[in-house]
This record gives C-alpha cells, structure tokens and sequence, in this order.
C-alpha cells in the first residue's frame, strides 16, 4: 500500500520546517486515486496575539524555499503526477504557495481561485458579524464557537463542512494524479473537526503552516461516496450521507443543502 519511494533514483531530502505529519501521512496513501492535498499555506510573517492573519501577510523567505521545495519532494516520491491544475483562497500566500510547489515539481498549471477556500465563504455568511468576534476571541475560540454554532452569521458546521467536499468532489483531478487545495488554518482545522465529528478542538489539533491533510473520493455518486482521508498519519473515512444526516437532523431541509446533494 505504501507509495513513498516511488522514484529512488530521484531521492531528495525532505524539505527544512516541514511538518512531521506529512511525510508520515505520505506512508500511507493508496496508489491509483484521485487524490487532493487541502493544505494551510506555508510559512508567512507573524499574525497578532490572537491569530488574526491579516490578507496582506505575505510568505517569509523560508516559506517560499519550504512550498518549493515541498513540491519538489512529492513529485520525486509519490506514484502521482502533480501534473493537474490548482485551486486556492485568493488571499496571495496561499496563490503563492501553489505556484512554489507547481514549480518546485517542475509545473506551471492553472491556479483558479475558490471563494470557499476563504473568509466569507465556507464558514462565515455574515462578516460584519462575525469579524468582531474574532478579533476579540481569537482564531481557536472562534472555531470553536462556528462547531457549536453559538455565533450569528455564521453557517451550520455541517453545511460548511459539506461545502468544501462538493469543492473538492468538482475538482478531483486524472487517476493517479494530485490536486492542490491551498487554503488557511481556520478552514482546515474546522473541516477536519467535522469530519471527525468533534465537538471542540484544542491548540494541538491546530494545522501548522505547510501541514495538509490527504483526500480521496470512492467512485460513486457524490451522496452515496465516502471521503477517505490522511490526517498527521492516521487514515479516517467519513461516509458523505452521515454529514448530509446530521445536517437535516440540525433542522435544516434538504433544499438548502448545496445542488449537487439536494434532491
């Protein structure tokens, strides 16, 4: 089942200020998916006290070596082609932190631009809101307060959860090759919550900078697939009917789910 290793003569060292988990995560993927890395973007200069990362922050000069670097190790271990195009939070670390590792792969693909993969979109409806609050709670409550749904303006943390894996389910590259999904901490560490089905999260299941998690569909219908993924190296599947159960059990219709589970 192991892939790593897939191009010994090709060996590169793992990249500088890399997160553990990845390599360990990387033991462990199939071969023959349609496999996509939902990843927080790699390292950029320091937010404030609590956890607000301005837009503007920009990738420091490790960051960008660690992305490139990072691209390069994946093409020259994995069975998988990154030979695919990208999609990524518009917010400019994270459009910079798929084309390092597009290059650093020796690729030059298409980058589009998700609003889901940002703030308003796959947690948040109501910035004005929200974003005080945020601001006076910090990043780790805030997700907190979007699990437990105890905030106006946000979304149910099913729906948003649901949200993301129609994203990926549209863009799910060739059979063994791999799409890149370059997003930020709060929507990582808030999707993996609910993919999990935890109520709450602590600072140690915080995504760290460059840290992903590894995904994959069954071949079937969306609502009749299950979501297979690869977290800090322990595999988890998450039937997509369950999400879409809870959802409706939360007292929301089927209506207002996204199109393609509706019906």
């Amino acid at each position: 089942m192991d892939i790593v290793d897939a191009h010994p003569q090709n060996q590169f060292p793992i990249p500088a200020h890399l997160p553990e988990s990845m390599v360990t995560s990387v033991k462990l993927l199939p071969k023959n998916k349609r496999l996509i890395l939902f990843t927080r973007h790699s390292l950029r200069q320091l937010s404030d006290g609590n956890g607000f990362a301005s837009y503007n922050l920009a990738l420091t000069p490790k960051g960008k070596i660690l992305a490139k670097s990072w691209g390069k190790w994946l093409a020259t271990h994995l069975a998988y082609s990154l030979d695919a195009d990208s999609i990524s939070s518009p917010i400019p670390r994270c459009m910079e932190t798929a084309k390092l590792m597009q290059e650093g792969a020796g690729l030059s693909k298409k980058i589009t631009t998700q609003s889901l993969l940002v703030e308003p979109g796959s947690l948040v409806i109501e910035p004005e809101l929200t974003s005080k609050v945020f601001k006076e709670v910090g990043a780790l409550n805030f997700i907190n307060m979007f699990l437990s749904g105890e905030m106006a303006g946000i979304k149910n943390a099913h729906q948003g959860g649901l949200d993301l894996i129609s994203l990926f389910y549209q863009h799910q590259p060739k059979q063994s090759h791999l799409t890149l999904a370059v997003s930020h901490d709060t929507l990582l560490s808030a999707f993996l919550a609910v993919m999990m089905d935890v109520p709450q999260i602590d600072w140690n299941d915080w995504p760290k900078m460059m840290e992903g998690v590894f995904l994959w569909f069954d071949d079937k219908p969306i609502k009749d697939a299950k979501v297979h993924f690869i977290w800090r190296g322990k595999l988890y599947e998450r039937p997509i009917n369950d999400l879409i159960t809870a959802y409706v059990e939360a007292g929301f219709c089927h209506t207002t789910l996204p199109k393609h589970f509706a019906g």
